[in-house]
């Protein structure tokens, strides 16, 4: 259980908003959140003074917002995790909402200036704990995805709402047949052109919530965000559990529910997610086993969209 947070004395809030106030301290605690930085290299970065920049760090590191530690020979600081008191309380609802052009330079400007470090580190010791948000050569979560599908073998694969073909073209080569089912007569189109150099998919135009296909036809269906394009989702993961063999799964990407009806009339979008426990209950009702059911990523921009990744077996 978590627990409660502590209620602010109107003095402490008070000192608590003055300190965020200063757009100096807000560049520098979002610095800090992507990494460990020196003084000298927050100085390069802002080009804020380097006394400027120490009284700023002070103040924050009072208030339990950063902490530091010493590296080879330099202090480098660091947001804190888990930041408590005042100051973290008013920061944790604030940076989440927070998305600025000038943050996102500081940003470029400190990977460049981590890059470029004399401290002897290797690139990994630089960024460790903070890797997935630096670039490295070749490091991709498309890169990643590929070489790990050579794990894989699927037998007869069914992708619903498979669009273009993206997901398809990925599982192709370790499937014995993908069958692509989409809707839209264009995006089927564009799928048969990306796939046509693959003789095991072919492609059925129609509505998944009634599929042409027998029951216990496949081993592995894939809902990638299909969810979002159903006005039944019920009815939906009944169909796609029916089509499945016995011991088949379903692999399914979802929304999380979100109040942003406006991204949802944007992308034709037919609800605004589901929570957790209704997906799970949802698949579970459909006679699948849930082996998997949670929020498995954040995305790192407003509006900080969340998704659901779960695994059910027929």
């Amino acid at each position: 259980m978590v627990a409660a947070t502590p209620p602010l004395s109107i003095g402490l809030s008070t000192d608590a908003c003055r300190l965020l106030a200063d757009a100096s301290r807000v560049r520098l605690l979002l610095l800090l959140e992507a990494y460990s930085l020196s003084a000298t290299e927050l100085s390069q970065v802002t080009g804020l003074a380097q006394s400027r920049v120490s009284t700023h760090l002070s103040r924050l590191k009072r208030a339990g917002l950063i902490s530091d530690q010493r590296a080879h020979g330099a202090a480098l600081y660091s947001a804190s995790i888990a930041a408590e008191g005042a100051a973290g309380a008013i920061w944790n609802l604030l940076q989440p909402r927070l998305d600025d052009p000038q943050a996102r330079l500081d940003r470029e400007r400190a990977g460049e200036v981590v890059r470029r470090r004399h401290l002897g580190q290797t690139w990994a010791e630089s960024v460790a704990g903070r890797m997935e948000l630096h670039y490295s050569p070749g490091r991709s979560w498309e890169a990643t995805a590929r070489t790990l599908m050579q794990m894989l073998e699927l037998g007869q694969v069914l992708d619903l709402a498979s669009g273009d073909g993206v997901i398809a073209e990925l599982l192709a080569s370790h499937a014995q047949q993908v069958t692509c089912v989409d809707i839209s007569a264009a995006v089927i189109a564009a799928a048969r052109l990306r796939l046509s150099r693959h003789a095991n998919v072919d492609f059925h135009q129609g509505d998944m919530h009634e599929l042409p296909f027998t029951t216990a036809r496949f081993d592995q269906v894939f809902a990638l965000h299909a969810l979002s394009y159903s006005p039944e989702p019920a009815r939906l993961l009944v169909e796609a559990a029916r089509v499945l063999k016995p011991g088949g799964r379903l692999i399914l990407a979802a929304l999380r529910r979100h109040a942003h009806a406006e991204t949802q009339r944007a992308f034709d979008h037919l609800n605004l997610g589901l929570e957790v426990d209704e997906l799970r209950g949802l698949m579970q009702s459909a006679g699948l086993r849930v082996m998997e059911c949670a929020v498995s990523s954040r995305e790192s921009r407003p509006p900080y969209f969340e998704v659901i990744s779960a695994l059910g077996e027929r």
